[in-house]
């Protein structure tokens, strides 16, 4: 897919999924953002706040996990953001976090990161 807007650098080098990836994570963010973006569709900024948060390490240590299990990079990424359409929030999360009931996860968690509004 061709995007007319550039993938937003991480503002998180540290921890949250840039951090969690290491030396893969050159390699990775762009191919994050682009696998959230296609199964979402929200705005790369929220997917970048996603992925600077501790959700985004989260989601790093799911990945790593399927790397450990022999998938490639790329592929782990993609079967952790399949993964994360799947399950849904729970009631707990939605009256914690405000997120709606039954929203896939990874929908969730990005809208939650979504930059506020200037």
């Amino acid at each position: 897919m061709e995007r007319s807007t550039p993938i937003p650098t991480t503002q998180n080098v540290a921890w949250g999924f840039f951090g969690t990836m290491n030396e893969e994570a050159n390699v990775a963010w762009p191919l994050a953002m682009t696998a959230i973006s296609n199964a979402t569709g929200q705005p790369l900024e929220s997917i970048r706040n996603f992925l600077d948060s501790r959700y985004g390490r989260r989601f790093a240590d799911e990945v790593q996990g399927k790397q450990l299990s022999g998938l490639t990079l790329a592929a782990a990424i993609e079967a952790t953001t399949q993964s994360w359409m799947k399950r849904t929030i729970g009631r707990i999360t939605s009256v914690q976090r405000g997120i709606p009931y039954g929203l896939p996860e990874l929908v969730g968690y990005v809208v939650y990161c979504e930059p506020a509004e200037a």
